[in-house]
């Protein structure tokens, strides 16, 4: 079962967010879609910026934990070559897979849509009331 997702609004709305460290332009962004045709994406995020660990959060929160009852067909989450190799936060990156093929990259981007600051390149989106 080899299906092709089409990535370009998903990639388009991790480009946009602030704390996104792309070097590379979208080349820094890594995607994919496994045999069974659950897709991927891979990202790093700039850990000195100040909205890094609020992506984390939203991101978290939208794509792992959005409903208990009701739960998203995706996962969230770090991954790391063995510290001890490379070590520091500056090898640290974040994926998003989908757990069920028919949970399109499209679908994801109108969950995060709909729920992280709009839109999400304007700073002063992000600001809480702790600001």
């Amino acid at each position: 079962m080899n299906v092709r997702h089409d990535f370009e609004k998903l990639l388009s709305f991790i480009e946009k967010l602030p704390a996104i460290d792309v070097p590379a332009g979208r080349r820094s962004i890594g995607y994919g879609s496994f045999e069974n045709g659950n897709w991927w994406v891979k990202f790093t995020l700039d850990t000195t910026h100040a909205l890094a660990w609020r992506h984390v959060q939203e991101l978290g929160h939208v794509l792992n934990y959005v409903s208990l009852g009701e739960r998203l067909p995706t996962v969230f989450m770090p991954v790391s070559p063995p510290p001890y190799m490379n070590g520091g936060v500056e090898f640290l990156s974040w994926v998003i897979e989908s757990t069920e093929p028919s949970f399109t990259p499209d679908k994801c981007v109108e969950w995060l849509e709909g729920r992280l600051p709009r839109p999400v390149d304007d700073l002063n989106q992000w600001k809480t009331d702790q600001d």
